[in-house]
């Protein structure tokens, strides 16, 4: 069994506010749960989301149904509970009416579940993200010197649970087009605004093209033949159903520095390379800079998430073609990191980044180091 990072939830219950366990598809949030109940001391009750007769009580408001379906468990827990209607006043009622049991949700699509469960349950919830096997997770299987063997194969296939439970290349590749065909469109396209699959797949093809570089939403928008607006909608959408995510640029100079525009990193190399249907190795490929860059960010993201880092991330480049790959504003500090593939590339501090912020940070990632930097 695979270790994570939060597979001891007992640690995060806690009376009167319910634990909300987010992912995207495939990640693994079921399995944690499962695995979780089976070895605690709970009297616990587990339904799915999915089950008709589980949404019509939860979704039924109905007090007296709610505390009866729910009355002699110490723990209750709700798998895909964003399939149920009206999930957080239930998990509200639950809170407010029986206040000795410990409420677990899982969700595998942000925007749907948080919008049920966001006023609900204000003051009421520990929310926890679980994303891809972190380089972190994986030491417990191996150590740094395996990590770093296995780095060709993580930048290529990624690091989904069910991908790396098998050694067979063609396996894996067999997942991650069955993730991305099957389950990773499957929330956005249940709204009723998004209608079609061919456009969503086209501008994640656009992004992943241009991993690491900025993105124009009018270029998006031309090469997709939709309007801004509806990609602005979509790459929202995208990033909260956990497929990517947004860098903004960073500045404190307006005149100087760009800040227009973003960069998108998928939220695993896996799905990026599946969208794109390009599986060669390293030595064969002519993206390889781009994939240890969105590696680097993404296991980055997952260290930040799980310790609890409270800061926010950006890249910087000036009108002049300075540039920073990642920036990280923590407690008021910043550091700025170039990531670069080959550790022999000499990169030099730029000019105005030490001009402009005296005393911030900045260090080369490159495959030597690149450990040290996430774990």
């Amino acid at each position: 069994m695979l270790y994570r990072v939060y597979q001891d939830l007992a640690k995060f219950l806690k009376k009167k506010k319910a634990l909300i366990l987010y992912g995207a598809r495939q990640v693994g949030t079921t399995t944690l749960l499962e695995n979780f109940l089976k070895t605690s001391d709970f009297k616990y009750k587990l339904e799915s989301g999915d089950n008709i007769r589980v949404k019509d009580i939860l979704g039924s408001q109905d007090f007296a149904r709610i505390l009866e379906y729910i009355s002699g468990y110490e723990l209750f827990a709700v798998d895909e509970a964003q399939e149920i209607p009206g999930i957080g006043k239930a998990l509200k009622i639950i809170i407010d009416q029986s206040p000795d049991i410990y409420l677990i949700a899982t969700g595998s699509s942000s925007f749907e579940l948080s919008q049920e469960v966001g006023e609900p349950l204000t003051g009421r919830k520990r929310v926890l993200v679980l994303f891809p096997l972190s380089q972190r997770e994986l030491l417990h299987h191996y150590n740094k010197f395996e990590l770093r063997e296995r780095l060709e194969n993580f930048l290529i296939y990624g690091s989904y649970p069910e991908v790396l439970s098998t050694e067979n290349n063609r396996e894996k590749i067999e997942i991650l087009k069955e993730i991305v065909e099957s389950y990773l469109l499957k929330d956005i396209l249940k709204l009723d605004k998004v209608r079609s699959p061919n456009v969503l797949m086209k501008l994640l093809k656009l992004l992943a093209f241009q991993v690491g570089s900025e993105v124009s939403m009018n270029e998006l928008a031309m090469n997709v033949k939709v309007d801004v607006k509806t990609i602005a909608r979509y790459l929202d959408l995208l990033e909260k159903s956990f497929v990517i995510i947004r860098l903004g640029g960073f500045s404190k100079n307006l005149r100087k520095e760009v800040v227009s525009m973003g960069k998108y990193y998928f939220l695993d190399n896996g799905i990026r390379n599946a969208v794109i249907s390009q599986f060669n190795p390293l030595e064969d490929r002519n993206d390889t800079g781009a994939l240890f860059e969105n590696f680097v960010i993404m296991e980055r993201q997952k260290k930040h998430e799980y310790e609890n880092f409270y800061g926010s991330h950006y890249f910087w480049r000036t009108y002049g073609g300075q540039e920073i790959d990642l920036v990280e504003e923590i407690d008021g500090k910043l550091s700025g990191f170039e990531i670069k593939w080959s550790p022999k590339k000499k990169v030099k501090i730029p000019g105005d980044w030490a001009a402009s912020y005296e005393g911030a940070g900045f260090n080369v990632i490159n495959r030597e180091n690149y450990l040290d930097f996430l774990l």
